[in-house]
């Protein structure tokens, strides 16, 4: 299987619905899920930190990674944002034939 769930956090969730709206739009991503209200916390710079984010669960094919990786980077607030693809192990064959023919996957 090469589709891929991709968690993406943002700093606001106006910011994840427009960076998961660009790549629905650009086929990089076949759905968006922002989930709001998150607390991340991390060492940044040597300091602890507990910041509210929003997580993006975005639903992609192995194919559009490096250019959904590079339009996340390109339109991000952070400096080093979390962008991690998981490999789907098992779905609905028909959910994931969905998922290729949305994105780049089917080009």
């Amino acid at each position: 299987m090469e589709e891929r769930v991709v968690l993406v956090t943002a700093s606001t969730q106006e910011e994840a619905r427009a960076i998961g709206r660009r790549l629905v739009e650009k086929k990089l991503a076949a759905c968006a899920t922002v989930l709001p209200n998150v607390t991340s916390i991390f060492e940044w710079e040597g300091n602890v930190s507990e910041v509210s984010e929003c997580v993006m669960v975005l639903k992609s094919h192995a194919g559009a990674y490096g250019a959904l990786e590079a339009e996340v980077k390109a339109h991000h607030s952070y400096e080093v944002p979390e962008i991690l693809a998981l490999p789907v192990v098992q779905g609905s064959s028909d959910y994931l034939a969905w998922v290729r023919a949305m994105t780049m996957a089917s080009g």
